[in-house]
């Protein structure tokens, strides 16, 4: 790992180690394989985690860094929901999320936020606390609601990637900040695509979709 960290190229007079180029096209191929609800999103995910917790350890994101671990519980959980979830007709089934969920969404990211973010700054682990603090939170939940199946998950993957692109600036980590505005492309499409599918499986005709709840 040392080597893929302290080797690289240049691109547009910015230095960008192997590790970072690697973790971020994995990365993106991630989101671009759950806008079409394959299996293969998750252990792509696995190798991601890996490259990009060693990139942002060496950057000093605690929180950034820290999260890369708790994706990596939660790829394993998405695996095997998606793999409960498989449908012949529309893939992995995907649905909008009830109210409640919602709701439960947006309080474990306010909560969970402020949290971590108070962990960090009390264990001088970030130099930008907050921010480290909402991406690692939010994360969490878009992962938890991805392999849950709901919808909602792409748009708290904006916000993840709104709050991202700045913070990845200031820490000299321009491809990974290019990376995020790419995926705040991917996202919308991948949001639009999941919830015309959503729509579909709703009203499809009963006996059509053979998932398991």
């Amino acid at each position: 790992m040392d080597f893929l960290l302290h080797n690289g190229v240049t691109v547009l007079g910015q230095w960008i180690s192997f590790a970072e180029l690697a973790g971020q096209i994995f990365a993106l191929a991630v989101v671009f394989l759950a806008q079409r609800r394959t299996l293969w999103t998750w252990p792509v995910q696995v190798g991601a985690t890996v490259l990009l917790f060693s990139v942002y350890l060496s950057a000093h994101l605690g929180g950034l860094a820290t999260r890369q671990i708790a994706i990596l519980a939660i790829s394993i959980y998405g695996w095997w929901a998606w793999s409960r979830r498989s449908d012949p007709v529309y893939g992995v089934v995907v649905r909008k999320g009830r109210l409640g969920e919602r709701l439960a969404m947006i309080g474990a990211f306010a909560i969970g936020t402020t949290a971590m973010a108070l962990v960090l700054d009390a264990l001088n682990a970030s130099w930008a606390p907050w921010p480290d603090a909402a991406i690692f939170v939010g994360t969490l939940v878009a992962f938890a609601a991805q392999g849950a199946g709901l919808v909602e998950f792409w748009l708290v993957w904006l916000v993840v990637d709104a709050i991202g692109v700045p913070l990845q600036l200031s820490s000299g980590l321009y491809f990974s900040a290019a990376v995020y505005i790419v995926f705040a492309g991917l996202v919308v499409h991948g949001w639009w695509s999941w919830n015309r599918t959503a729509k579909q499986v709703r009203t499809a005709p009963s006996g059509v979709t053979t998932a398991s709840a």
